[in-house]
């Protein structure tokens, strides 16, 4: 899990273009949205297309968004889950 959510900053930052923030600089817990890096509803567009490419992981349902996308740990946890319901 901690390579995971390693893997998954690194991939928010380059698919965002976060060219001001280091990997270390966002907290596995930290959310994304709002106070936390401040992202807004096209970055959650951009962040869901990371998923599809980086983990070949379509969402199912729209509605659930705001809780896998809450932060790196939450993103991290639903990778896993829906990667092992294909194992």
């Amino acid at each position: 899990m901690e390579k995971l959510m390693a893997d998954l900053k690194v991939q928010i930052i380059q698919q965002l273009n976060l060219q001001e923030v280091k990997p270390e600089d966002i907290g596995n817990d930290q959310p994304l949205f709002k106070e936390g890096l401040g992202l807004d509803s096209i970055d959650a567009l951009e962040l869901i297309v990371l998923l599809q490419q980086h983990h070949n992981i379509r969402i199912a349902k729209p509605e659930d968004g705001p809780n896998i996308f809450y932060s790196v740990r939450t993103m991290a946890e639903y990778i896993t889950a829906e990667q092992n319901k294909t194992a």
